[in-house]
């Protein structure tokens, strides 16, 4: 027997300020996007406090010994500075090791897939044993009041993973998939903020459509019909790529666990996968789409109805902002909701 990556427990945290769908455009927009409400992160919370959140709540359920995280983690766009590295902040703040590592990677809807190669690739390399991997998703900071076709998809929220060294006569996190189209960087982007245009050299301008959608160049710009074509580009492949790394048929996988984009994309999703009469998770109807935090949130929805003994094949999918994507197997039957 060898040791293994393996996810041990996953806990998350929800702003308390909730923001209604309700008053935002066409309810029939609205209904379609299966999201009623959403958690909006308060003016003076940044993304390292809800990922700190997230961490103490992972903690504190599961009694787990601080000293033993090797590594940290986080997946975020939007660092509490420039400088330093946010997670290297939240070492101290989390009272962790000195001897842990800390690092910051900037990715998207694929991210807490990416997460979990690292920390895979940190552990059985035998760099680590306890790896602490974190979302965590602010978008509404960056996204105007009233831009009506953007502001009613997201939600702000953080999620904290126990990637821990297991002994097992196979892997836990496997078939994993990667892919990147980057000449599609700007169907969902940021202009202003970057070294490329610096907030001082690059004055705000307001963007008004003639829908009334209001917008400005230092907040988040979305081409949603070019996120759409990608979508339905790339998951049937995706799907297809992992199913044929790992040498499984669509009915041995126990649970689909996709990116949450919207209720209306999920359906279409599943249904150009394949995978309509399968468990299919689609469900983000109180807190939106959590960016990288939405496979972790999906997991702890699943997990309240299906005991993880039945989860011995989780396929895993990320796609969006980048454009990147990322799928892979995961063996969660190593949850629990016991101390550890």
């Amino acid at each position: 027997m060898s040791k293994f990556a393996c996810i041990k427990a996953v806990s998350a945290y929800l702003p308390e300020k909730v923001e209604s769908n309700k008053d935002f455009g066409d309810q029939r927009f609205i209904g379609k996007l299966g999201i009623t409400e959403r958690h909006i992160a308060a003016d003076d919370e940044s993304a390292g406090d809800l990922a700190f959140n997230a961490a103490e709540n992972l903690f504190n359920k599961y009694k787990i010994n601080r000293d033993n995280i090797d590594f940290i983690l986080l997946c975020t766009q939007h660092p509490d500075y420039q400088m330093p590295t946010t997670a290297c902040h939240l070492q101290h703040r989390l009272n962790l090791p000195k001897s842990a590592g800390a690092l910051d990677y900037s990715l998207g809807c694929s991210g807490y897939v990416y997460g979990l190669s690292l920390a895979k690739g940190l552990i059985e390399s035998k760099l680590a044993k306890n790896v602490l991997l974190l979302t965590s998703s602010i978008y509404n900071k960056y996204i105007n009041k009233k831009d009506k076709p953007i502001r009613p998809l997201f939600g702000d929220g953080a999620t904290a993973t126990l990637i821990s060294a297991e002994e097992s006569d196979k892997p836990f996190l496997d078939a994993f998939v990667f892919g990147t189209d980057g000449s599609k960087y700007d169907s969902l982007y940021i202009p202003v903020g970057g070294s490329r245009l610096p907030p001082r050299e690059n004055a705000e301008v307001v963007e008004t459509d003639e829908h009334g959608n209001i917008h400005t160049n230092y907040e988040v710009h979305m081409d949603g019909m070019a996120i759409t074509y990608f979508t339905f580009r790339t998951v049937p492949k995706l799907v297809e790529d992992v199913l044929n790394k790992a040498q499984l048929n669509r009915e041995d996988i126990n649970y689909y666990i996709f990116h949450q984009a919207n209720h209306f994309m999920m359906n279409q999703v599943q249904k150009k996968c394949q995978l309509e009469g399968l468990n299919f998770y689609n469900d983000i109807t109180d807190i939106g789409n959590t960016v990288s935090g939405t496979l972790p949130f999906g997991i702890l929805h699943v997990i309240k109805d299906t005991p993880t003994s039945n989860l011995q094949k989780v396929m895993l999918a990320g796609f969006g902002v980048g454009l990147s994507w990322s799928g892979c197997i995961a063996d969660l039957s190593q949850l629990t909701n016991e101390e550890l």
